[in-house]
C-alpha cells in the first residue's frame, strides 16, 4: 500500500468484512432464535405465524445459521403442526419453514431428530386442505433427501421411516378426488422415494410404478410424472422398473410428437436417463422410432430441444447393445438434419458441443464411413443456389466438428486430413477464398486437440496465407497459427515471438496469433514456462509504443489474459509502466487491466484491490487516449467488479464528470482547401465518460450524487453531438426511475435540449443515413421524455408542461410519442 487512497480502500473492505449486516446478523441468531421460541409458545396464531415467518427469512438470508438451534425449534415445529387449535396458515408457515431449513442446512443436522419431525409432517400430508398437503408433500421430498443423503457407507438408520412415508405419499397418490397441486407434489415425492429407498421397496415397485404409469397418461400429471421417471432412472440404485418400461418408452416416444415445449423438453431428458439406465431391455425397434421422432427436433430454432436431442441420439449410438441398424436410422435420418444444422449462424454453445459428438459417435459405428462423413462436412461450407455461401460463424461450426471427427477416427485418419487440408493451402490462395478459409479453420482447430509437429513446416505453409489479398483468409490463418502454437507451445511459440520481432508488415496478424496461444492459456488455466513468459512480455511491452491502435489493443488483450494466469508478476510490472514517459503505454496498460477485469472471480482480484486505483487515477493524465483508457477500464471494473472500485468512487467521480465536458483546446480545424472540416478530438472521450456514468448508475449508484451530475454535465451532454446525446437520453431515464426528486429539482434546465432535438430538422440536401440519424435522435429523446413524464405528472414544472403541450400539438410528435409510451 502506498497511498492514502490505496490505504482508505483496504481498510473500507476489512471494516466491510467485519461489520457487514450478513455478520452483524449472524452474531444475533441465537438471541433471535430464543426470542421467537418465547414466541411459538404464546396463544396467539398470528404471533406465531409471524415467527416462522421470520425464520424463512432469516434461513434465506443466511443459510445454515441454525445448525446449532435445531433442537430448540423443534417443540415449536411439533407443536403448531400436532395442535388443533393450529390454524391452516400456520401449519403451511410451519412447513414452509422446515422445507427451508432441511434444505439448507446439513442432513447430519437432522438425524436426532427425524424421529420427532417425520410424525408431525406425515400426519400434514393427511390434512384436508390442499395447501397444507402440498407444502407437506414437499416438505417430505427433504426429508427423504435427509433420511439417505449418500448411498454409500452412512451410519443412519434410515429404515424405519421408509414405509411409513412411503404409505403416506402412495394414499395421497391414488386419491382421484383432490388438488392438482398435491397430485403433482405427491407424484414428485413418489418419485424421489423410489429412487432414494427403491431398494427397501422391492414388493411395493410394480404397483406404484402402475400408478406412476396410469399418472403419465393424464394430460394434467403427465409432465410432473414424466419428471419423476427422470428421477428413478438416474438412482445409483439401478431400480427394476421392468414392468412398466416398454410401456413408459412407448408414452414418452409418443410425447416428443407433442407440442406442449416444456414436455418435450422434460420427456428428451428422461429417455436419455431411461436409455442410459436399461438400454438393454429396450428393443432396437423402439429405438429407431426414438431416432425418427428425434431427427424432427433437429433445426436452428430452438437450440436447446436441438441439443437435447442431439445427446439423446449419441446415448443411443454409444451404448454397447445398440445394434448397426439403430446407426444407419441415425445416419439416414439425423445426419441430414445435422448438415442443414451446421450451416446455420446461429448454432453455437451446447447445441454445437452436441452435434461434435454426434459426428464423433458416427464415425465409432461401424456403417459410417470417416471419409464420407468428412466429405459431408466440408460439403456443407461450399455455397448453395437457395443461400448463398456459408456465414462465418458456421465454418468455425464446421471446423471444430471436423476436428472432433477427426480425433475420433484415430492418428491415421487425423495426420491424412491435415495433409489434405495442407494441400489445399499450397495451392494458389486466389483460386478459392471458401475452400482455403475453412481448410485454415480446420487446421487451427486440429491443432488446438492435438499436436502436429510431426508435419514438416506446417507453421510456414500457414504464414505463407498472411500473403492472401482476402482479409477473412489472413484473420483464418491467424487463428490457425495460434491455436496450432497451443497444442505445442515448446515448438511453435518460440516461432511466433521470432516472426513478430522479424516480420513488421505481419505483426500485427501474429500478435492475434500469440493472443490465441494467451487466451487458450487462460481459458484451460494453464501457466507458460517462466523463460516464455518473459519473453512474451518482453516482446509486449516493446509494442505498447506502436502508432498502430490496433497493434496497442492487441498487446493489451494480451496483457489482460496473462494477467488472470499470472497475476502476482503481471500486476506490479503494469503499476511500474502507469509512470512511463509514454503515452502510449500508458495507455495500453490500463487497457491491459481493463481485460483483465472479467465477471468471474478469479485469483487476480486480491492482488489488484490495492493496486487498482493507480491505473484509474490516470484519468488525470494530460494525454487524452490515457485519460479515454483509464474510463473504459473504470466502466468495466463498475460492471464487473464494482466491490473494487467502491472504495475510493468519491474521488473518482469528479475526474469522471470532469471529462463529460467540451473541452475546446481538443476541437481543432482541419483545412482541405476548397472547405474546412472541424474535428473534435474529444468526442471518443466525452462518449466513453457517460457509457461509464451510465453503469455506475446500475452498480454504484448509493455512492453517486445525482444532483452535482445532472447540472451541469448531463445537461451539457444533453446539448452535445449525436454520439453522446444518445447515451444521455438513456441515463435521464434512468435517473428519472431511480432518483425522481433529484431529476424534478433540475428539470426546467433540461426542457431546453430536449426541446432543440425534437424540433431539429436535417438540412435538405441531407443523404439518407443523416435523416435515420436524426430520426433516431428525436426518438431517444422522446423516451426521455415519456420517463419525466410519468414521474412529474405535468404540474411540476411550467416549462415542461409547455414542451408536453407541444409535443401533443405537432402531429409528428405526438405520432411518435405515442408509440413509444406503447412499447
Amino acid at each position: 500500500i502506498t497511498t492514502p487512497i490505496q490505504l482508505h480502500s483496504v481498510l473500507i473492505e476489512i471494516t466491510g468484512l467485519l461489520y457487514s449486516p450478513r455478520w452483524l446478523l449472524k452474531q444475533g441468531v441465537p438471541k433471535i432464535v430464543r426470542s421467537i421460541n418465547r414466541q411459538l409458545r404464546e396463544k396467539s396464531i398470528k404471533t406465531k405465524v409471524g415467527a416462522f415467518s421470520v425464520l424463512k427469512e432469516l434461513v434465506t438470508v443466511l443459510p445454515d445459521c441454525l445448525a446449532d438451534e435445531i433442537g430448540s425449534l423443534v417443540p415449536g415445529i411439533e407443536k403448531a403442526l400436532l395442535d388443533k387449535s393450529s390454524s391452516s396458515n400456520l401449519k403451511n408457515e410451519a412447513l414452509a419453514f422446515t422445507r427451508l431449513v432441511l434444505a439448507s442446512h446439513s442432513p447430519i443436522v437432522f438425524h436426532p431428530y427425524v424421529k420427532a419431525l417425520s410424525g408431525p409432517i406425515l400426519s400434514a400430508v393427511g390434512e384436508r386442505y390442499y395447501k397444507v398437503t402440498a407444502e407437506a408433500l414437499r416438505v417430505c421430498g427433504e426429508l427423504v433427501r435427509v433420511l439417505r443423503p449418500s448411498f454409500e457407507g452412512f451410519s443412519f438408520d434410515f429404515k424405519p421411516y421408509v414405509h411409513p412415508i412411503y404409505k403416506a405419499i402412495m394414499s395421497r397418490m391414488t386419491n382421484q378426488d383432490q388438488d392438482q397441486e398435491v397430485k403433482e407434489c405427491a407424484i414428485t415425492c413418489m418419485g424421489l422415494v423410489i429412487a432414494t429407498f427403491g431398494d427397501n421397496l422391492t414388493s411395493k415397485l410394480p404397483n406404484c410404478l402402475a400408478v406412476l404409469l396410469d399418472r403419465m397418461g393424464n394430460e394434467i400429471t403427465r409432465l410432473t410424472t414424466v419428471k419423476a421417471f427422470a428421477v428413478i432412472a438416474s438412482s445409483p440404485l439401478r431400480i427394476d422398473i421392468s414392468s412398466v418400461l416398454e410401456n413408459v418408452t412407448a408414452e414418452l416416444t409418443a410425447f416428443l410428437r407433442k407440442a406442449n415445449r416444456a414436455l418435450r423438453q422434460a420427456t428428451l431428458g428422461t429417455l436419455n436417463s431411461i436409455v442410459a439406465a436399461y438400454g438393454d431391455k429396450i428393443s432396437s425397434s423402439t429405438y429407431e422410432v426414438i431416432v425418427v421422432e428425434l431427427s424432427t427436433l433437429i433445426s436452428d430454432s430452438d437450440l436447446h430441444m436441438t441439443a437435447l436431442a442431439l445427446e439423446l441420439c449419441c446415448t443411443l449410438m454409444t451404448d454397447q447393445r445398440s445394434s448397426l441398424k439403430i446407426a444407419m436410422t441415425v445416419r439416414d435420418r439425423v445426419l441430414p438434419q445435422a448438415l442443414t444444422l451446421i450451416r446455420s449462424s446461429l448454432l453455437q454453445g451446447q447445441a454445437l458441443v452436441a452435434l461434435q459428438n454426434l459426428f464423433a459417435g458416427l464415425v465409432h459405428s461401424a456403417n459410417t464411413s470417416f471419409e464420407s462423413l468428412l466429405d459431408s462436412l466440408l460439403s456443407s461450407a461450399k455455397p448453395s443456389p437457395q443461400s448463398g455461401g456459408a456465414a462465418k460463424q458456421a465454418l468455425h461450426s464446421i471446423a471444430q466438428c471436423v476436428a472432433v471427427l477427426c480425433l475420433a477416427a484415430g492418428d491415421r485418419k487425423c495426420s491424412s486430413t491435415v495433409s489434405m487440408l495442407t494441400d489445399v493451402l499450397r495451392v494458389d490462395s486466389n483460386t478459392n477464398s471458401a475452400k482455403q478459409h475453412l481448410a485454415l479453420l480446420c487446421l487451427g482447430e486440429i491443432g488446438r486437440r492435438k499436436d502436429l509437429s510431426s508435419h514438416v513446416h506446417i507453421e510456414n505453409i500457414i504464414i505463407e496465407s498472411f500473403q492472401s489479398p482476402f482479409e477473412e483468409i489472413k484473420s483464418a490463418a491467424s487463428y490457425a497459427l495460434g491455436n496450432i502454437a497451443a497444442g505445442n507451445l515448446q515448438k511453435y511459440l518460440p516461432f511466433i515471438l521470432d516472426q513478430i520481432d522479424n516480420q513488421q508488415r505481419k505483426q500485427y496478424l501474429l500478435l492475434h496469433s500469440l493472443k490465441e496461444v494467451i487466451v487458450r492459456q487462460s481459458v484451460d488455466k494453464a501457466e507458460f514456462q517462466e523463460s516464455s513468459l518473459d519473453k512474451i512480455l518482453n516482446l509486449l511491452f516493446n509494442h505498447c509504443e506502436s502508432e498502430e491502435e490496433g497493434v496497442r489493443n492487441v498487446v493489451a488483450e494480451c496483457l489482460g489474459k496473462i494477467a488472470l494466469i499470472e497475476p502476482a508478476k503481471l500486476v506490479p510490472t503494469l503499476k511500474v509502466r502507469t509512470t512511463s514517459s509514454a503515452a502510449f503505454t500508458r495507455a495500453t496498460v490500463v487497457i491491459a487491466i481493463k481485460y483483465s477485469l472479467v465477471e468471474r472471480p478469479e485469483k487476480i482480484d486480491e492482488i489488484l484491490y490495492p493496486e487498482i486505483s493507480s491505473f484509474l487515477m490516470l484519468i488525470k493524465d494530460h494525454d487524452r487516449h490515457v485519460r479515454r483508457a483509464a474510463v473504459l477500464a473504470l466502466s468495466t471494473a463498475s460492471h464487473n467488479k464494482p466491490n473494487l472500485i467502491k472504495g475510493f468512487l468519491p474521488e473518482l467521480l469528479p475526474l469522471l464528470y470532469d471529462q463529460t465536458l467540451v473541452k475546446k483546446e481538443l476541437i481543432r480545424t482541419v483545412d482541405l482547401g476548397p472547405f474546412k472540416h472541424v474535428v473534435d478530438d474529444g468526442l471518443e472521450l466525452r462518449k466513453a465518460a457517460f457509457e461509464c456514468m451510465d453503469t455506475l448508475l446500475d452498480n454504484c449508484l448509493d455512492l453517486v450524487n445525482p444532483s452535482s451530475f445532472i447540472v451541469p454535465h448531463l445537461k451539457s451532454g444533453l446539448e452535445d453531438h449525436y454520439d453522446v446525446k444518445m447515451p444521455c437520453h438513456l441515463i435521464l431515464s434512468k435517473l428519472s426511475e431511480k432518483c425522481p426528486a433529484a431529476v424534478l429539482a433540475v428539470l426546467d434546465s433540461l426542457v431546453d435540449p430536449l426541446q432543440k432535438t425534437i424540433n431539429f430538422k436535417p438540412k435538405q440536401d441531407a443523404v439518407k443515413q443523416e435523416v435515420d440519424r436524426n430520426e433516431d435522435m428525436i426518438r431517444s429523446a422522446l423516451r426521455a421524455i415519456a420517463s419525466l413524464n410519468r414521474i412529474s405528472g405535468g404540474d411540476c414544472s411550467l416549462r415542461f408542461k409547455q414542451l408536453m403541450e407541444h409535443i401533443t400539438r405537432t402531429i409528428p410528435l405526438s405520432e411518435k410519442f405515442n408509440s413509444i409510451r406503447n412499447e
